[in-house]
């Protein structure tokens, strides 16, 4: 498998292993992409409840039309 990195995360990556937090950079690139399965799970999990939230929450009186107003009013303030 190939990657291409960009010069800051090949310069990253150096530096970690210069720190003696990591062996190689295929140990920090494993350990990068734990940490991002576990932030991606954390997310859509999180998105999962809310979804599940709103499925389960009383319909509203208000149109789309509404919302979009009272949330563009919102941001005015």
């Amino acid at each position: 498998m190939n990657v291409s990195l960009t010069n800051k995360q090949e310069n990253y990556i150096a530096s970690q292993i210069e720190a003696g937090d990591y062996q190689n950079a295929s140990e920090l690139v494993r350990d990068a992409l734990r940490l991002h399965q576990v932030y991606r799970d954390k997310v859509l999990n999180e998105l999962r409840m809310e979804i599940e939230k709103g499925w389960e929450a009383p319909a509203s009186g208000r149109s789309v039309q509404d919302i979009v107003k009272a949330k563009t009013e919102e941001r005015k303030h």
